[in-house]
């Protein structure tokens, strides 16, 4: 027997990854009560079959990788990976697939949890079936905040008997395949062609495209594609799949036909070929929008196609910007909307004001934990000459530096700036070699602060470090 039961609530939140639990937290800080609605694991996509695995499968493979350059470290590191004790580091850092911490979290912040999957049932309402059975009306003073991400896309040759995998199955695989296509030359068909590869698995990459990471630079693709292939990698570029079947069931082999006729043989088939939003039964026809598509939101979250400033569409969802940091960054923004608008009181233009937020249009930070490592802010050259917009480009090779050259004696790497030369600032930032990824963030307090080249020479870089590449790139500039 079900029964049906409402609440009110002053904030409600469809959806419990560290968007959802970031809202939800400043909401609560702010005075509001605020319920918290998830169908599946609190923690979400990064926390079980994304950021958090995926890296805890790339990490001794990188720092394998890197040591293995070493003088006096390269035979203590010439053997395979230990996999069980690869695997079982992603187990934990999974925490085994178990949300109880997470649910902790939320009692101590005083965020109420409702399981269940949340439709929107109108203005300000929302309906949750929970696992049993029963229907909870949820009801809004202020606000509703849809935070329920983004899946994998998958291709229209994806059928019932495939069993391809997605970025769900290849983070949380149980042992490596023996064989496995990946389709999709982004950051997760990169990544995960990194972390199999150094398993033990053989690797067939299948891109569309002419290289590896097609919206980065391309000299960071480049790098990474002769990496791959020195591991064993195969890449087949500028290719498609016309064809892929399974023979004998989910555990049978997988054949693919690409469209230059060659044929492959494989354990599991990875699309890793694009994200779509998850917004396909949350009932946004009740509020005059189409179920399947992205939301569009302005610079405070607020959806712009449902009026009354109620509605509000966090992270991954409004196609902004698809990672996990930027998405908690809006959840800060969004949460202090709320609050604001909730009281009554003047949003914060100083600290959150739409004319100052850039960490989403100019200063989108993102790393690749490839080998090597690619980390990008801002701009690339591409970016700029499709927006018409002048720019200095500057590039210095980091192994020239005594801090790569410590690192690792044979260090392959390129740092590229692009300059406004009118206002003599940077706008785009890309990095690419062993140990990268803590050179974005100087970037990107450089570009976020729009801070002139005349004060970057007085951040004086430590030497011997990689770091020191700033000071080459602005004595490269100055010519």
């Amino acid at each position: 027997m079900t029964t049906e039961d409402t609440r009110t609530y002053d904030v409600l939140v469809i959806g419990a990854g560290p968007v959802g639990e970031n809202v939800a937290d400043r909401t609560v800080a702010a005075g509001l009560s605020t319920v918290i609605v998830e169908s599946e694991l609190i923690g979400g996509e990064c926390s079980y079959w994304a950021c958090e695995p995926s890296k805890a499968l790339l990490r001794p493979a990188l720092l394998r990788a890197d040591a293995s350059r070493v003088p006096g470290l390269n035979p203590a590191v010439a053997g395979p990976l230990d996999t069980p004790a690869v695997l079982a580091h992603r187990d934990r850092m999974s925490a085994h697939w178990d949300d109880e911490g997470q649910v902790q979290w939320l009692k101590s912040a005083g965020i109420d949890l409702l399981r269940g999957h949340g439709r929107l049932a109108g203005p300000r309402r929302v309906t949750v079936h929970t696992p049993d059975g029963d229907t909870v009306v949820l009801q809004a003073r202020h606000a509703v905040a849809v935070c329920t991400g983004s899946r994998a896309a998958l291709p229209d040759l994806h059928g019932d008997d495939l069993y391809p995998w997605t970025s769900r199955e290849v983070t949380s695989a149980k042992e490596p395949p023996g064989r496995l296509v990946v389709v999709g030359a982004g950051v997760v068909g990169t990544e995960m062609a990194t972390a199999w590869q150094a398993l033990g698995t053989r690797v067939t990459l299948v891109a569309r495209g002419s290289g590896l990471l097609p919206r980065m630079e391309p000299f960071a693709g480049e790098l990474v594609a002769a990496r791959l292939r020195e591991a064993g990698a195969d890449l087949r570029f500028d290719t498609t799949v016309h064809t892929a079947v399974r023979e004998g069931g989910p555990d049978g082999d997988i054949h693919v036909t690409l469209s230059d006729g060659s044929r492959l043989t494989a354990d599991e088939l990875l699309f890793a070929t694009g994200r779509a939003p998850r917004t396909d039964d949350i009932g946004l026809e009740t509020v005059g929008l189409t179920p399947g598509e992205w939301l569009t939101a302005d610079d405070t979250l607020t959806v712009t196609a449902v009026p009354g400033d109620w509605l509000y569409a966090v992270g991954d969802v409004n196609n902004r910007a698809l990672f996990t940091h930027q998405g908690k960054y809006q959840a800060r923004i969004a949460g202090a909307v709320i609050a604001a608008r909730a009281h009554g009181t003047p949003l914060d233009t100083r600290r959150w004001g739409a004319h100052t937020s850039t960490a989403d249009t100019a200063a989108v930070p993102q790393v690749v934990f490839t080998d090597p490592e690619i980390a990008a802010v801002g701009l690339t050259t591409a970016e700029a000459e499709r927006a018409g917009r002048r720019v200095d480009v500057v590039d210095y090779e980091i192994g020239h530096l005594a801090g790569a050259v410590q690192h690792t004696p044979d260090y392959r790497g390129t740092a590229r700036v692009l300059i406004d030369p009118e206002r003599r600032t940077v706008v785009g930032a890309t990095f690419a070699g062993p140990g990268v990824a803590e050179l974005l963030h100087s970037a990107t307090i450089a570009i976020t602060t729009e801070a002139p080249l005349d004060r970057l020479w007085h951040a004086v870089p430590p030497f011997p470090t990689i770091s020191e590449v700033w000071l080459r790139l602005l004595e490269t500039y100055r010519g």
